[in-house]
């Protein structure tokens, strides 16, 4: 499994150049405005470019006029906005280096050049690299449309015409036998998993049936949240974490997961109705979206790399202190980085696993994170 270690923005939204390391429980608190979505989804554009839609996902923000840093730009070079993720195998001691540049499309008298629209993002600049000795060595290379990609025999291959301008090339080497390099930084970057936005309207997935499928891990949208409690219940046979995290938000209460039919589905017993089933759909908000983070946080299978943006969102204050034990929980399984506005939240985190959260502020009008030097570093982390 590929642990994230470093992360870095350049040039996106508030985020004109930061990079740090990534600990295996990664708290961020601050206040409105100081960009901490903006590390959050620096995240998801990394996973876009995998998968492919980092175009489409940047257009959809708004296009470059949007996504760009906004404040005073040094020199006049090109207008650039980029990411880059450091990968490691703590098992061989491998780590990966993943780089993507986006920028404006060419204009000529004639308008815009290049096989993309005026407004749309144009990749500019992706690199891959592997390092498990002193050097670094350069699996992929990409400046423009021309550059290289080293298949598995150590042979350097043009990457030629085959690439649009809108395309990433992590996305589009699909070979796994030729470039294993980059299937395997591609795969670790679709398997993280992403809650920002539980539903729980009367129309919210949540509140029905799924289908049910073995599911060890719970989607982005938490709509297969039943299968992965049926999962956890009929297949694993093992509750014990997600029935301690219910009765510690909810004292005497228990969840029902019903053997699945063509369906599966989950409700609640409440200590005031010890003989009544509250169905998926009669459930406060605030309790269904604590069990779609039980869901989440205590499935069967963790994906790698959980994020978190604001969890507590519609809990009631009484539910922190259970969630950051889920959360601490979680973490002994796999990395969670966690975006958050509630001091209680983050104070309870660092009670419940020793871990300080990082204050995120604003620093000359660009979003920052208290204590971090230019080197990257945090000041103290050397003397841990």
């Amino acid at each position: 499994m590929l642990t994230v270690r470093n992360v870095s923005a350049t040039g996106y939204r508030s985020l004109r150049q930061i990079g740090f390391p990534v600990d295996v429980l990664s708290v961020f608190i601050g206040a409105n405005g100081v960009g901490k979505t903006n590390l959050y989804r620096s995240l998801e554009c990394l996973q876009s470019a995998a998968a492919g839609t980092l175009v489409r996902d940047l257009a959809a923000e708004g296009g470059m006029d949007s996504i760009t840093w906004a404040g005073r730009r040094s020199g006049k070079g090109p207008v650039r906005v980029g990411w880059s993720v450091e990968l490691g195998d703590d098992a061989t001691a491998v780590a990966y280096g993943y780089e993507i540049e986006v920028g404006l499309v060419p204009r000529s008298e004639d308008g815009p050049s290049g096989a993309a629209f005026l407004l749309e993002p144009q990749i500019k600049r992706e690199r891959l690299t592997v390092q498990s000795g002193r050097r670094p060595a350069i699996m992929l290379e990409r400046d423009g449309p021309a550059g290289f990609v080293r298949g598995d025999d150590g042979a350097k291959r043009s990457l030629g015409t085959r690439l649009l301008a809108t395309e990433t090339a992590l996305a589009a080497l699909q070979d796994a036998v030729a470039f294993p390099e980059l299937h395997l930084v591609r795969r670790a970057l679709l398997d993280w998993r992403f809650h920002h936005d539980f539903r729980t309207d009367s129309a919210s997935a949540l509140r029905r049936p799924c289908l049910a499928v073995t599911t060890p891990t719970l989607s982005s949208d938490g709509s297969d949240l039943a299968a992965v409690f049926a999962t956890l219940k009929h297949i694993r046979q093992d509750t014990l974490d997600l029935d301690e995290a219910v009765a510690d938000a909810f004292p005497g209460a228990r969840l029902v997961i019903p053997s699945p039919g063509r369906e599966a589905s989950f409700g609640m017993v409440f200590p005031d109705y010890p003989k009544r089933v509250f169905e998926a759909a009669e459930l406060s908000d605030g309790t269904l979206r604590y069990l779609a983070l039980a869901g989440a946080l205590l499935a069967y299978r963790l994906p790698p790399f959980i994020a978190l943006n604001e969890p507590e969102t519609s809990l009631h204050p009484d539910l922190l202190d259970p969630l950051a034990r889920m959360i601490v929980t979680a973490s002994r399984r796999t990395q969670v980085w966690l975006v958050t506005h509630s001091e209680r939240l983050a104070q309870a985190i660092a009670e419940q696993g020793g871990v300080a959260p990082r204050r995120v502020i604003k620093r000359d009008g660009a979003t920052w994170i208290d204590g971090l030097r230019l080197s990257g570093e945090f000041a103290g982390d050397e003397e841990d």
